[in-house]
């Protein structure tokens, strides 16, 4: 992880030197708010707005490598710039440019990866809301970690909040159905193990029975 972690902090000093808003996401937010996986490339959103698209990737493109044929051509048409460090790990660079991408990079937070080296990431809930919006089988067992690690912790409100209008969008009300049954699992779960560690009293009334019903 470590030569991501740098390949990261460069590209991080590229954008500060631009006065670039931006915020890192995906396997290497992860790693601070959930489980920690291998991950082999860098994901990121940098605010560009609409309409001045351009500018910003011209400006990438004359730093990293792009991955793919036309994928200048590729960013406009479809927001992710898919570039290479010197090193040749991959950087993902979502344009960023809706609400939810403005609010998620304006809350974002630093975090020590490696000693001397930080990286401004996204928030746990905001992660949420980006990988069960990805709405893949990885990303819902990314999500579960997260619920998991960060357990009361997490902004319940805010992330279905977020997560509502985007699903509207999609069309796939299942995501916020999904999430919703992973956090009822979470609970459920630390309801049983509160039950292990210390059982209600005889005639003790049980307010999460109460509360399902």
């Amino acid at each position: 992880m470590k030569p991501l972690f740098h390949a990261a902090a460069e590209l991080e000093a590229f954008l500060v030197e631009q006065s670039w808003k931006y915020c890192f996401i995906g396997g290497i937010a992860l790693q601070r708010w959930g489980q920690p996986r291998l991950t082999n490339d860098v994901d990121l959103t940098i605010l560009t707005g609409f309409g001045n698209e351009a500018a910003y990737i011209d400006a990438l493109l004359a730093r990293y490598r792009v991955r793919i044929p036309n994928g200048r051509e590729f960013a406009l048409k479809h927001r992710t710039l898919l570039l290479q460090s010197p090193d040749e790990i991959p950087i993902d660079a979502a344009l960023g440019g809706i609400p939810f991408e403005e609010l998620a990079v304006s809350r974002a937070t630093r975090h020590e990866f490696l000693p001397g080296l930080s990286l401004l990431t996204c928030s746990a809930e905001d992660l949420v809301v980006l990988k069960s919006f990805a709405n893949r089988p990885r990303d819902w067992a990314d999500v579960e970690t997260i619920i998991i690690r960060q357990q009361a912790r997490l902004d319940w409100k805010y992330v279905f909040d977020q997560l509502e209008p985007l699903s509207q969008v999609k069309d796939a009300p299942e995501i916020l159905d999904r999430l919703r049954q992973l956090r009822t699992n979470y609970l459920e779960q630390m309801h049983r193990e509160g039950y292990k560690r210390k059982p209600p009293q005889e005639g003790e009334f049980d307010t999460w029975e109460k509360e399902q019903t």
